[in-house]
């Protein structure tokens, strides 16, 4: 099914924001919105989007995790610059 990238997108979504869950509606056309619960309900964040729209818009949201990067790693990206 095409929604899988949706929601692993909604679950990564979900393991960066601490204290907010987010949820994804998929419309009758094919069409994703994205919605916050809270605690009077829900209230969508999004108009319907389509499938890249919608990965898009949950990759930008949301603090950002950091990318770790090991001593051999740097010393490989610092001898890939030294050839050019």
């Amino acid at each position: 099914m095409r929604s899988t990238r949706a929601t692993a997108a909604l679950a990564r979504l979900n393991s960066r924001s601490e204290g907010h869950q987010y949820l994804m509606v998929l419309t009758g056309s094919g069409q994703f919105i994205l919605r916050e619960r809270t605690d009077g309900g829900e209230r969508p964040l999004s108009e319907a989007l389509a499938l890249d729209d919608f990965v898009r818009l949950l990759d930008s949201m949301g603090p950002r995790k950091v990318v770790r990067v090991t001593k051999s790693e740097a010393a490989f990206m610092k001898q890939l610059g030294k050839k050019t």
